[in-house]
């Protein structure tokens, strides 16, 4: 690349960075930026680093609590499980590069993701893949799932971070913008922390980790853009990662941590050198002056353009004491890692940048890291809900044969066995994995301790398209009935919040109300965000995806044998649902693949029913009395109660039940009402549940009893009889026919 001498108008548009935006950097300044300054200033001031159109929103969510240590703005958020351990999670989005190139993009996804963590001090245990794609019938589709999911299971099981659990949807408003979202967890004595912000005059600044290339450059705005028929056309915006590289750098992370010679550290993600320098700078009240010369590189001929906003991978910015940069330097070359010193932090507060002895750029970094652009965007109801939410559907015919709809529900990509997906990842690495993926929370024992923790991802794009602000609440109160019915108590949440373009006025209020939505949950739950990601720009041609807040949530389990499953253990257990079935078929799976309908309303949800219903699950698995506690979500109360009828171990049991309610047929077995939750309990159970439930005013009817080889649903108007063979046939082919 040759470097402009002249900034022309087209130079700064190529840049996403507006007339008004250029004013304000000439105001910073105090003159014209050059081209380097112009490329700092371009991905600092994109939408992906700066959060210039979502961060007024993003400040109404809750982000304290009892047990948070560390909330939005490092690099993940902290939280505290007693035993002098605490858990670093969050969560983050790949979504323009793995539609570039799915295999690197997701498997860089992944490496970023780990790199937030181990950068805290904790060491990486855990991996949830919230998954999005277009209909896997068409040869795109299947070609992105497959590079997608290779590319996270070469990533993940070679760094040796298992993938546990996660989501895989399918809908045709993401076949041409894939969602590929990451979370990430470990673990760390709660009083070995470490942060991302520089401090101590004088003190080196060091890079480790792989060499410097041009992959990646320009990656922060090309994640702040939406697609057009050239995008495919961009592969050298896309890093390429290796696992066997960020192994080295994990290990040799964490034995440095163990020493006294690390003040702060930061990853070079997005925006490569420039964020982690600026941001660390910023943070820390402090400047950095870093010479370029020094930074190692595997290509020649590289501009001081290049190197700073370079996005390769496996690369850290480390500020260490003065006197102990030989120690740092056995520890990471013993790791055969680079570890040069670059630069120094500095007291002027400027991030000032050298190639030699030529100064190329200086900037405040307090105006690069925290004082960008600020936009309050214009709002708009999208017209298309006036008619969603009109839809008659009272008038809907009703199937004929209702059983082979409970098949046709549990083959469909979004509810059927995910087994093809998660049997390519390793879940057992560390042998903490005490619930595999496939049940409703993926759970982990913690080493040392009688503890466990419970994590599930959730979201349900459909849900917000149909109102943004119950969508947004139903993604948080599901991942939490999720952990609970796992045996967990929900502790905090980390999001990725997928839109489409925040320019357009109706985009900017589905988000606005999502997040809303978010926050009424939070706390009503108790669940405070500690950090996470928003992708704008998820559309292609003008066309965006349905909006998608993904919610990871971390619950807790205070004894590792409270762990529960999804499954009916034995003959004789007796089937309740706490909660209400309602008549409510907007939004549903049933609604889409039967009548190819995605309208009405989604489930009404009632933030005190759901606490309540979560606690009496919780209290009654605390008790010991219940053999398994599983969700009622997509396909409603007839498909949980199928699920609850198999194990991957093929100990599969029947059921003989009957469901409540005065209802159309359908909506009494598929329609999706919040705030349930299918619980078997031993036989000398039953009043006891009735007990708590009762205290805690929730809804709570006896359906029948676990036994025999067919699942038997009875209620007002239907009959179903369904050998759990065929069952099981359904749901557990269901992803893999459609890839066949």
């Amino acid at each position: 690349m040759r470097e402009p001498t002249v900034i022309t108008p087209e130079l700064i548009a190529q840049h996403g960075i507006t007339p008004e935006e250029y004013q304000q950097i000439q105001a910073i300044l105090g003159r014209d930026p050059n081209f380097t300054e112009l490329g700092i200033f371009s991905v600092m001031w994109s939408e992906h680093c700066s959060y210039k159109s979502s961060r007024v929103y993003l400040a109404q969510l809750p982000t304290r609590g009892d047990c948070i240590l560390q909330g939005p703005g490092e690099n993940a958020g902290v939280v505290d499980i007693g035993d002098g351990l605490a858990i670093v999670f969050k969560m983050e989005s790949h979504n323009h590069p793995s539609f570039i190139e799915p295999f690197q993009g997701a498997a860089t996804g992944v490496g970023g993701i780990i790199r937030d963590i181990f950068t805290m001090g904790a060491r990486p245990i855990a991996l949830l893949d919230p998954l999005r794609f277009g209909p896997l019938t068409k040869g795109k589709s299947r070609y992105l799932l497959g590079g997608v999911v290779g590319g996270i299971a070469a990533y993940g099981n070679a760094v040796g971070v298992p993938t546990v659990g996660g989501e895989l949807c399918v809908s045709e408003t993401y076949a041409g913008n894939p969602l590929v979202n990451v979370f990430c967890l470990g673990i760390a004595p709660k009083d070995r922390i470490f942060l991302a912000r520089a401090s101590g005059e004088g003190n080196p600044v060091m890079f480790v980790g792989a060499k410097t290339g041009r992959d990646g450059i320009h990656g922060a705005t090309m994640a702040s853009e939406t697609f057009d028929e050239g995008s495919e056309e961009r592969r050298p915006t896309v890093q390429v990662g290796d696992p066997f590289k960020e192994k080295l750098l994990i290990e040799a992370c964490l034995e440095l941590m163990g020493t006294d010679a690390l003040v702060g550290i930061q990853d070079m993600g997005a925006a490569g050198l420039t964020c982690s320098s600026c941001e660390m700078a910023s943070r820390g009240g402090t400047g950095i002056e870093i010479d370029l010369a020094r930074v190692p590189r595997r290509e020649t001929g590289m501009i001081p353009y290049e190197v700073m906003l370079s996005e390769s991978q496996e690369r850290m910015l480390l500020v260490v004491r003065r006197g102990t940069e030989r120690l740092v330097m056995d520890i990471f070359h013993k790791w055969d890692l680079d570890a040069v010193i670059v630069g120094r932090v500095t007291g002027d507060g400027l991030l000032r940048v050298k190639d030699g002895e030529r100064v190329v750029a200086e900037i405040p970094a307090v105006a690069l890291a925290e004082e960008g652009p600020v936009y309050h965007r214009p709002v708009r109801r999208p017209a298309y809900l006036t008619e969603t939410e009109q839809a008659e559907l009272s008038g809907l015919s009703l199937p004929e044969k209702l059983d082979q709809v409970l098949l046709d529900l549990l083959g469909s990509p979004n509810i059927a066995s995910k087994q093809p997906v998660w049997q390519q990842y390793d879940h057992m690495l560390f042998c903490n994995t005490v619930v595999e993926p496939g049940s409703d929370a993926a759970v982990l024992r913690v080493q040392g301790t009688r503890k466990g923790l419970a994590l599930a991802a959730d979201g349900n794009g459909r849900y917000t398209y149909l109102d943004p602000y119950e969508g947004g609440k139903l993604a948080v109160a599901e991942a939490a009935r999720n952990v609970v019915c796992a045996g967990a108590r929900p502790l905090a949440i980390t999001n990725c919040l997928n839109f489409g373009n925040p320019e357009r006025p109706e985009i900017m209020w589905q988000f606005a109300e999502a997040v809303r939505g978010m926050g009424d949950a939070c706390r009503a739950l108790q669940t405070p965000v500690t950090g996470g990601n928003v992708s704008f720009y998820n559309e292609t041609l003008g066309t965006a995806i349905f909006p998608t807040p993904i919610v990871g949530m971390v619950g807790l389990l205070d004894d590792i044998a409270h762990a529960t499953t999804p499954w009916f253990k034995a003959e004789g257990d007796v089937v309740f649902l706490l909660g209400e079935t309602r008549e409510e078929l907007g939004g549903s799976e049933y609604l889409k693949v039967v009548h190819g309908l995605e309208v009405g309303r989604p489930p009404a949800l009632d933030l005190a029913r759901e606490r309540a219903v979560q606690q009496v699950c919780l209290e009654a698995i605390r008790a010991g009395g219940v053999s398994s506690a599983h969700d009622c979500a997509d396909g409603g109360l007839a498909v949980a109660l199928a699920e609850c009828c198999m194990t991957t171990a093929k100990a599969w049991l029947g059921a003989t039940l009957t469901l409540p309610g005065e209802m159309r047929p359908d909506a009494l077995l598929f329609g999706e009402s919040a705030s349930r939750i299918v619980v078997s309990v031993r036989p000398d159970w039953g009043e006891s549940v009735r007990a708590m439930a009762r205290r805690h005013g929730v809804p709570c009817v006896e359906l029948g009893m676990v036994g025999g080889d067919h699942l038997m649903l009875r209620g007002q108007g239907l009959s179903l009889r369904l050998s759990v063979e065929a069952i099981h046939w359904a749901w557990s082919t269901g992803l893999s026919r459609v890839l066949i």
